[in-house]
């Protein structure tokens, strides 16, 4: 959250599409973005996710039809998202969400070519679900 500050865009609306599996945002600069909650399980900003620093990303598969169960806010700065296969840590600020709208193809691209390249499957979960695989 070094990011956010008095000037950082906020969420007017959040809004959850639960039978297409899509997250609305709409932020005060009139940028909106929507986001499925495949990207945002697999790009959670958990250490169980993203690991303690760079290279310690865990490699999130099997996570084609997950959903939201819940939307928590945190304070005036953040949501807690849980999912529907269990995981609800990591807090999504409002920088972070603002970061991941402006750079979510990227980072889509990015997530399928690790898929690719450790043979894993958006559909199953892969058998060793503790694997890591860093970023290169």
């Amino acid at each position: 959250m070094a990011g956010l500050t008095k000037n950082t865009p906020h969420p007017t609306e959040i809004k959850l599409h639960q039978q297409s599996r899509v997250l609305d945002i709409a932020f005060s600069d009139g940028k909106t973005f929507q986001f499925s909650c495949e990207f945002l399980r697999v790009h959670s900003p958990s250490a169980e996710v993203s690991g303690h620093g760079p290279g310690q990303e865990v490699l999130q598969t099997g996570k084609k039809m997950v959903n939201i169960r819940k939307i928590e806010p945190v304070g005036n700065y953040a949501i807690q998202l849980n999912f529907t296969d269990g995981h609800n840590t990591g807090l999504y600020s409002w920088d972070l969400l603002y970061n991941y709208g402006l750079n979510q193809d990227k980072m889509w691209q990015r997530y399928l070519q690790r898929m690719e390249e450790a043979g894993a499957s958006r559909e199953h979960a892969t058998k060793n679900p503790t694997m890591n695989h860093s970023c290169q």
